[in-house]
């Protein structure tokens, strides 16, 4: 298949973009300050994704596209020390951390409303058959 100059050019583009995707990506440039070093990492992906559409016998394919998505995310740095000691210390995602409280606090609430309702109902329960077994019991009269 014959590729025309605007595709030859797209698929050049992509091949600069995943090459360019390598570990100098994951891991940003060290910084160094009073023999400590810091190298920060991430967690780096993409995809990329092409297509023709159909065509006539003889003729130009009838559609193209193709698309590209890349995303970065910082995960943490490595702190290595002067005598040799390396820590890993994470990056951590506060709206993440907020999501997730809320998640939590509003299914902790709706488990204690259940057990509420459901104590309440058992309670009411208790109570009717206290207040009937306290009654006296009354035969029914037979209708001759």
């Amino acid at each position: 298949m014959k590729q025309s100059a605007s595709e030859a050019g797209v698929m050049n583009a992509l091949r600069e973009v995943v090459n360019s995707a390598s570990a100098g990506r994951v891991f940003g440039e060290p910084i160094s300050h009073a023999g400590v070093i810091v190298l920060p990492a991430a967690k780096v992906g993409g995809g990329a994704g092409g297509g023709t559409g159909p065509a006539e016998e003889g003729r130009e394919p009838g559609g193209t596209g193709g698309g590209f998505g890349m995303s970065a995310k910082p995960l943490g740095v490595f702190v290595i020390r002067e005598d040799g000691k390396v820590q890993w210390q994470p990056a951590i995602d506060i709206n993440r951390v907020v999501v997730g409280s809320q998640i939590v606090a509003f299914t902790a609430l709706l488990v204690l409303r259940a057990f509420l309702k459901a104590r309440g109902a058992g309670g009411m329960r208790r109570r009717g058959a206290l207040r009937s077994a306290g009654r006296r019991h009354r035969p029914k009269r037979r209708r001759d």
